[in-house]
């Protein structure tokens, strides 16, 4: 591929994740929109929506890809110190609008999540596909959270944040345990980070996941709602 089509908003379709650009990685098309339907069909071809402002919406499907499947979460000593001395209680889907908008307030480094993705993902969330996840600490504040998409077996983390110490890692915990308890295949975090990359994610070909998506989105999970019920073993009582 050596330039980018521009996607019309009244024709949904995307070309092949397979045809993004090589520099910079994975940038595949730009335009459309941020309609329920194209992010949904976006997602279930491995590809997401990635811009600033002052640009089109730009859309990407890098190569390789950074995910983290359930079983392989990892829990430093340190962390399973504070999930033993239970600091915060994990719940889903009780303040979406809260987490999205901290995920957007609270990066030092400026953040993608413009308005239009704030109402695009608020939409999502109301129709039942976007999802959050909170801690609350001992005084029943907010301490951290996360947001994404659900698709079949499969979970699209977008963006989290953490406002204590341990708070989203703990998040991460939970929710990697509860995903496996569902039936889900992973959870898709589209780049690495060092945070990620400590807690167990690990980069694979886009090819592998995309393989990983067209086995696993049409796939009912084992869940009934957003509910958190699984909880840390050794958590003190």
């Amino acid at each position: 591929m050596t330039s980018l089509l521009w996607l019309d908003s009244d024709q949904l379709w995307f070309p092949p994740a397979e045809e993004a650009l090589e520099d910079p990685d994975g940038l595949l098309a730009l335009g459309g929109d941020l309609s329920p339907r194209r992010l949904l069909l976006a997602y279930r071809n491995g590809i997401f929506p990635w811009f600033s402002d002052d640009q089109p919406i730009l859309w990407w499907s890098p190569n390789p890809r950074c995910v983290l499947f359930p079983e392989d979460i990892h829990v430093s000593r340190s962390l399973r110190r504070s999930l033993n001395q239970g600091r915060f209680r994990i719940t889903g889907d009780q303040c979406f609008a809260r987490v999205i908008r901290l995920c957007a307030n609270t990066r030092a480094e400026g953040t993608w999540i413009t308005d239009d993705m704030l109402d695009a993902y608020s939409d999502l969330h109301r129709r039942g596909h976007a999802h959050s996840v909170e801690a609350w600490n001992r005084n029943g504040e907010l301490a951290g959270g996360l947001y994404g998409v659900a698709i079949g077996r499969c979970f699209f983390g977008e963006s989290m944040f953490s406002l204590e110490t341990n708070a989203s890692k703990t998040i991460l915990v939970h929710l990697m345990h509860q995903l496996a308890q569902w039936g889900y295949r992973l959870m898709d975090c589209q780049v690495e980070s060092g945070h990620l990359l400590s807690m167990g994610a690990r980069s694979i070909p886009r090819s592998e996941f995309l393989s990983i998506l067209r086995a696993s989105v049409d796939q009912e999970p084992e869940r009934s709602g957003w509910n958190f019920t699984w909880q840390w073993p050794g958590q003190e009582v």
